[in-house]
């Protein structure tokens, strides 16, 4: 795997262990309201690891190498 495809990839991952993911749609349908919630929580914050941890893992294991980049948390 590419360094930089490994580095998206994980980076998404320690993003859903910094906290819930998720997202919330309302809209106005043929017949009438429609409304839409999706909560996420990954394994790795139910267990409390370090999301900057998670991503430099995560890359080492996909590449044998460790981040091209540093991790930017939103």
């Amino acid at each position: 795997m590419s360094p930089e495809l490994a580095a998206r990839q994980c980076a998404e991952r320690a993003q859903a262990a910094a906290g819930p993911t998720g997202s919330v749609g309302v809209g106005i349908g043929n017949d009438g309201p429609v409304s839409n919630l999706e909560i996420g929580i990954s394994s790795d914050y139910v267990f409390g690891k370090d999301p900057y941890d998670v991503y430099d893992r995560c890359v080492r294991d996909k590449t044998g190498q460790g981040p091209i980049r540093p991790l930017v948390l939103r």
